[in-house]
C-alpha cells in the first residue's frame, strides 16, 4: 500500500506540486479580498464635541 503510493507520488510530483500552488495561491487571494472588504465595510469613527 505504501509502496503504490510512493510510486503513484514519483510520477505524478509535478501536478500535485501544481495543484499545491494553485489552492494556496487561492486561498491566499480569498484571504487578502476578505480582509479588504472587511475594512472598505467598517463603519467610520465620528467624534462629537459636547455643546455647551
Amino acid at each position: 500500500m505504501v509502496a503504490k503510493l510512493t510510486e503513484f507520488v514519483k510520477i505524478h510530483k509535478r501536478d500535485i506540486l501544481l495543484g499545491l500552488l494553485v489552492l494556496l495561491l487561492s486561498l491566499l487571494s480569498f484571504g487578502i479580498g476578505y480582509l479588504k472588504a472587511r475594512e472598505d465595510f467598517r463603519q467610520p469613527l465620528i467624534i462629537e464635541l459636547p455643546h455647551d
